[in-house]
C-alpha cells in the first residue's frame, strides 16, 4: 500500500519539474504504426474475441528505458504526436526526448484504428469499461512490444483513469505516474450527468435502431457538439 501511495507522489514531483524552463517545440522523429493481435481476449463480462486487435505508435528506440501514453475520451493515439503535446515534450532536448526513451501510445479499444463496435459487430460487440481498455494496454505492452518495466505512465482525463488504474493493478511494473486532468475516484456530479446526455440523446435517435444502425445516427453531430461545449468549447472559442 505504502508502495503505490509513493508513486503518484513521484509522478506528481515528474509533472512540477515539466512546468518549469521549457525548450521550444521541435520536430518529432519518425514514428513507427503497427497493429497487434491480441489472441482470445477476455472481457470484465466474460465475453470474449477471438481476434482483438489494438493499433499502436511508438517513437524512439525499444531498447530505451520505455514511456506509455494513454490518450483521452474522443481522442486516438496519435494525439500525443500534436504540436501542442508531443512537440513539448519528445524533441530534443525536451523532458521526454525520444532520442532517450521509447515512447509507446496506443488506440484504446473503441477507438482509431483498434477493435471497436462500428466495425461492424455493432451491440453484439462485448461490453467493455476501463479495466478492459488497461487490460488489453498491458498486454499489448508486455506481450506485443516485449516491454518488461515502463518507466513512466502518462495520461489525460480518461487516459489518466486508466494511469491511476495501471498503479493500483501493477505497482511493479513502472517508476512513475503522471495522471492528468483526472481523480482515482468514481466518476460522479457533472461529468457522469454529461456522459448520460450524449449517451441517451444517441440511443432516442430512431437511427440508433438499438445499436443496429447502418449509417452514424444524425444526433451523434449533437452529441459531439454537446461534448465540446461541456469540456473546451467555451474556454476555447473566449480565448479565440
Amino acid at each position: 500500500m505504502h508502495r503505490f501511495i509513493s508513486r503518484p507522489a513521484i509522478g506528481l514531483l515528474f509533472s512540477l519539474a515539466l512546468l518549469g524552463p521549457a525548450v521550444s517545440a521541435a520536430p518529432l522523429p519518425a514514428a513507427t504504426e503497427g497493429d497487434w493481435i491480441a489472441p482470445q481476449f477476455t472481457f470484465h463480462t466474460g465475453e470474449q474475441l477471438a481476434n482483438l486487435k489494438l493499433h499502436y505508435i511508438t517513437l524512439g528506440d525499444p531498447k530505451n528505458p520505455a514511456i506509455l501514453y494513454l490518450h483521452g475520451t474522443y481522442r486516438p493515439g496519435s494525439d500525443m504526436l500534436s504540436k501542442d503535446f508531443g512537440g513539448e515534450l519528445f524533441g530534443p532536448g525536451q523532458p521526454l526526448d525520444a532520442s532517450k526513451y521509447y515512447i509507446i501510445s496506443t488506440d484504446g479499444i473503441g477507438v482509431g484504428q483498434s477493435s471497436k463496435p462500428s466495425d461492424g459487430l455493432r451491440t453484439r460487440f462485448p461490453a467493455y469499461n476501463y479495466t478492459d481498455l488497461v487490460q488489453a494496454q498491458y498486454r499489448l505492452v508486455t506481450e506485443g512490444l516485449g516491454v518488461k518495466h515502463l518507466r513512466l505512465i502518462i495520461g489525460n482525463s480518461m487516459g489518466g483513469m486508466q494511469t491511476w488504474m495501471w498503479g493500483q493493478t501493477w505497482p511493479q511494473m513502472m517508476d512513475a505516474l503522471v495522471p492528468m486532468a483526472s481523480q482515482p475516484t468514481e466518476m460522479s456530479s457533472r461529468n457522469w450527468m454529461m456522459r448520460r446526455l450524449l449517451v441517451e440523446s444517441i440511443k432516442q435517435d430512431p437511427a440508433w435502431n438499438k445499436g443496429n444502425y447502418s449509417g452514424q445516427p444524425p444526433s451523434l453531430r449533437l452529441a459531439n457538439a454537446m461534448f465540446s461545449v461541456a469540456t473546451s468549447g467555451g474556454t476555447l472559442a473566449y480565448q479565440a
